[in-house]
């Protein structure tokens, strides 16, 4: 089992690491709208769902991973009626290659943010 601390995505906010790899598969924590700063890089969805995936792509790359390798996604989202948007940035991240999904709406997500991601994929 290997941990992951990527340089190219912002720090934890917790004592957790981005991600785990065992094996050949990778497990990353959920990712958040923040900037490598560590600020909230909005209070807008598309915007929010954008940086999340950034953050989510960069901490994949450093566990030896790529979008193109996601086996699985799981979306939390704190409010069902920005999912069209959720789905429409989402969609330009993930567009040739189309992992196993889902979306639930939680009460709320860490520093109020609209949208957190985490992923399972496959270590190239």
């Amino acid at each position: 089992m290997k941990t992951i601390f990527s340089k190219q995505a912002p720090e934890a906010i917790g004592p957790y690491c981005h991600a785990v790899v065992v094996n050949n598969m990778v497990y990353t924590s959920g990712q958040i709208p923040l900037t490598q700063e560590g600020s909230i890089v909005s209070e807008d969805v598309h915007e929010q769902t954008e940086q999340v995936l950034k953050n989510l792509q960069n901490v994949l790359h450093d566990s030896g991973a790529s979008l193109n390798t996601v086996v699985k996604t799981t979306i939390f989202i704190s409010d069902m009626n920005d999912f069209p948007i959720i789905n429409e940035v989402y969609g330009t991240f993930f567009n040739d290659h189309l992992p196993a999904r889902s979306c639930v709406e939680v009460s709320r997500l860490p520093k109020d943010v609209k949208v957190e991601i985490e992923a399972v994929a496959l270590v190239h």
